[in-house]
């Protein structure tokens, strides 16, 4: 590999531009002879190839709100902007990534079929869950049997 694939491989590794990727002068050899993204990958562990930090302009302005908000001031009512259901959706979003990963354990696993997949994965995407425990009692309310162990692993997982 010649040091413009390196760098192409360490850019997609790292999630950075290329042009953003720099390697030690030292480890100019060694970054040309890394064949595949394990061997990149090795040298980025060891330093020999890595990312610039990102430049971030900021307004002394900007700086200031950043480190109060960080405080925990100017979040209060005042500022708030939109009605509460526009501002819940992070949580909506949150809460239905869960209730899908276990659904998707859940039928990798051979416990529901697919055709039971499919009817939850819409109710779930309809928002009838309010978390991953009332997802997974509806689904032993339905009679499918699932371990004391395993509901509490996927209750927490």
């Amino acid at each position: 590999m010649t040091i413009s694939l390196t760098k192409r491989v360490a850019s997609d590794i790292l999630g950075r531009g290329e042009s953003a990727i720099r390697i030690k002068p030292d480890a100019e050899k060694e970054a040309a002879q890394a064949i595949t993204r394990d061997d990149v990958k090795k040298l980025i562990s060891e330093g020999k190839v890595f990312a610039q930090k990102r430049k971030i302009q900021m307004s002394l302005y900007s700086k200031i709100l950043k480190k109060k908000r960080m405080q925990g001031r100017k979040r209060g009512p005042g500022r708030k902007k939109g009605t509460m259901n526009a501002r819940r959706s992070i949580e909506y979003s949150k809460a239905v990534r869960g209730q899908r990963r276990v659904l998707f354990k859940l039928k990798n696993d051979g416990t529901i079929t697919n055709v039971q997949f499919k009817a939850l994965y819409k109710l779930v995407r309809g928002g009838v869950f309010s978390s991953k425990a009332s997802l997974l009692s509806n689904i032993t309310g339905r009679g499918v049997a699932i371990a004391p162990d395993r509901l509490k692993q996927l209750k927490h997982a």
